[in-house]
């Protein structure tokens, strides 16, 4: 029996049983569809997160303090960044949580306390109003920034500009908004507060800085002014490098990066789990089919069937159901990550060759499992076949 015989028979053997059939493949369509959405989905968180990262700036650099008594930035430290000859800017920052209230409405956002650089190093824009000056920094003048969101919250569909929010019972000056920029990294860059650096320190009663954003002269620059950033670092608080960190976009890239691929890949190693149980559907469906067909292997090995023809015709059943549930898996993980993408926030990011994988994986899926229950198919005695019941 040649190949296109055999093709025929499995075809005909999965019509006379269709709700079999289906059950069977349907191990494998929650397997394949299962991989490509939540490979989809981890891709896609991948990539959002690097677009964020991006959308900071690939010249960024970031002092980080992790313990400010022992190591404590000053204006000095500060005047030295600025010398440096790959730093363009430098924008220290103090941070920490106020309640701001207008009228009856209160809500608690992050007051970051900033120079007039930072608009320009953190790469922000305003969509109302202006920046701070100097001058404001110098006389802890009581003037805001918004953010986008922290605006909605406390003014809803009003004018914030030139209105007055109370932040720890004192009145500050709304001067600006800022351009939503959204969630970076699980926190939110809209619900924040900007304050001149001397008038943040008073408010949320910190004193220390603790990170110090740069700006590098452009992307060429930015590993030699981290080594510049470092050595300066490295000078001014000997032995105290596990205190700090200096680090650029790129090395937090690679971070995040190799975090979201764990991810995916753990996802992806969940989802393909599911596969394998829809291998096992196959195999004991495939099972039961020779011990029910066990009379017709008889007959057809007492006609001069060899067990090669045998074999080959099971294992085509089992293939074929595999390939068939691949492809409606395909299709509905397809399906289901558009509808995801379409009507919820996920990012999700597709994959031709995850899909192909997915697809060849639930094939080698059947082979696999197929082969036991076609080759004790092809080992039946078929006198004992004939005989049996």
């Amino acid at each position: 029996m040649n190949l296109s015989e055999s093709m025929k028979m499995a075809m005909r053997s999965i019509k006379t049983n269709k709700v079999r059939a289906f059950l069977t493949m349907l191990g494998i369509i929650i397997g394949v569809a299962s991989v490509i959405v939540l490979v989809s989905i981890g891709q896609g968180s991948s990539q959002s997160v690097q677009d964020e990262i991006n959308s900071l700036g690939t010249n960024l650099l970031t002092v980080s303090v992790t313990d400010t008594d022992t190591v404590e930035l000053t204006e000095e430290t500060i005047d030295q960044f600025k010398k440096l000859e790959g730093i363009a800017d430098v924008a220290p920052v103090v941070t920490g949580r106020v309640y701001a209230k207008n009228g009856e409405t209160s809500t608690q956002v992050s007051m970051t306390g900033a120079t007039s650089s930072y608009l320009s190093v953190r790469n922000l824009e305003l969509s109302q109003g202006r920046f701070l000056t100097d001058l404001e920094m110098d006389l802890r003048s009581k003037v805001v920034i918004l953010g986008s969101d922290t605006a909605s919250t406390l003014f809803e569909n009003h004018n914030a500009l030139d209105q007055n929010v109370l932040i720890g019972g004192v009145s500050y000056r709304v001067i600006g908004v800022l351009k939503s920029v959204g969630t970076s990294m699980g926190s939110s860059g809209d619900d924040v507060i900007i304050a001149p650096i001397t008038t943040a320190e008073r408010a949320t009663g910190s004193t220390s800085i603790g990170m110090v954003y740069a700006k590098a002269e452009n992307e060429n620059s930015v590993e030699r002014a981290m080594y510049e950033l470092l050595g300066v670092m490295t000078t001014s608080f000997p032995g105290q490098s596990d205190n700090y960190s200096v680090s650029n976009q790129e090395d937090l890239m690679d971070t995040m990066s190799s975090v979201s691929d764990t991810f995916t890949l753990m996802l992806g190693g969940i989802a393909s789990i599911s596969l394998l149980v829809g291998g096992i559907g196959i195999m004991n469906i495939m099972l039961v089919s020779v011990s029910e067909r066990t009379k017709e292997i008889g007959i057809r090995k007492a006609i001069g069937a060899n067990r090669k023809s045998i074999l080959l015709q099971f294992l085509i059943e089992a293939i074929v159901l595999s390939c068939l549930g691949g492809l409606l898996g395909v299709a509905i993980g397809l399906g289901i990550a558009k509808a995801i993408s379409t009507f919820s926030t996920l990012t999700i990011s597709f994959s031709w060759s995850v899909t192909l994988f997915s697809f060849l994986f639930s094939i080698f899926i059947g082979i696999i499992f197929g082969v036991f229950p076609a080759n004790k198919a092809s080992k039946l005695n078929p006198i004992q076949a004939l005989r049996h019941e």
